[in-house]
């Protein structure tokens, strides 16, 4: 930068900067609605994808504005490092909060995952896409992270199985397994070891490709398995309970939506850990 350019950048006001005088914090101040390219450290392999991305920080009383600029250059200088994961995520926050002087702030990131799955007896493989969520809040003294996926799976209906002749209605489900991790045993979770408890616990999985003899098997696994959607929650959180100290759990909500196959709405179901 040459000396004309430094001295029209100084002449140039910094309004965000100015004084306020109203005496009013504001306690998130951001951008959201940002969709930017994501290299994820997948189990599988560093995956390619693209994220929705929401970042904001706590305004001080005296302050008229945030530099909303320093967030897009956040996540520009994120492309040129190393792929995501959740520990990069931890570092991510705590860059956020130095670029913008900021006392506290979050960062939230959703993007698809794609996981190749085999077919449970022709051994076909596919990919399947599962929705995962990133979130970081606090302070750059205390930070916690937090992982959510979201996995579709087959439910079957108990009641329908017990009342009728031949037969049970069942229906696509989502399973959402939501997280809040210990931040000094981040590499002891995965999105895939949530998403394997998810669909361990369903009354069958789903997959992108089946054979006839591997539709059969998932239509009479789901007739042997079947689940309310109490059911679904319930068994994912005793799941989680009793892995939770091995990957690092805090707290857990567990969420399950089935879209009903003979009625025109949902029923759906929540359970959360009591420190939640």
């Amino acid at each position: 930068m040459n000396t004309r350019e430094l001295g029209q950048n100084l002449a140039i006001p910094d309004v965000q900067g100015y004084r306020d005088q109203r005496n009013l914090a504001i306690q998130r101040v951001g951008v959201r609605g940002l969709q930017y390219p994501l290299r994820w450290r997948a189990d599988q392999g560093i995956q390619h994808t693209v994220m929705q991305a929401a970042l904001d920080v706590a305004l001080p009383a005296d302050q008229k504005g945030t530099h909303m600029s320093r967030f897009i250059a956040l996540l520009q200088a994120l492309g040129d490092g190393p792929a995501l994961d959740l520990e990069a995520m931890l570092k991510l926050h705590h860059d956020m909060l130095d670029r913008l002087q900021a006392p506290q702030g979050q960062i939230e990131l959703r993007f698809p995952l794609f996981l190749k799955k085999t077919a449970p007896v022709s051994g076909v493989e596919s990919l399947l896409d599962y929705q995962i969520a990133l979130k970081t809040s606090g302070s750059l003294n205390q930070a916690y992270c937090e992982l959510s996926v979201m996995a579709p799976v087959t439910s079957l209906c108990p009641c329908s199985k017990e009342v009728s002749a031949y037969g049970a209605h069942n229906q696509r489900s989502h399973l959402q397994i939501e997280v809040r991790l210990d931040s000094t045993k981040l590499k002891l979770c995965s999105a895939e070891g949530l998403i394997e408890i998810a669909e361990s616990q369903a009354s069958s999985e789903v997959y992108g490709l089946l054979k006839r003899v591997d539709e059969k098997h998932v239509t009479e696994r789901a007739y042997d398995n079947p689940k309310f959607v109490e059911d679904l929650v319930r068994d994912v959180a005793a799941s989680l309970q009793a892995t939770q100290a091995h990957i690092g759990v805090i707290a857990y909500c567990v969420r399950a939506e089935n879209f009903e196959s003979i009625h025109n709405h949902s029923a759906w179901a929540e359970l959360r850990s009591p420190n939640w």
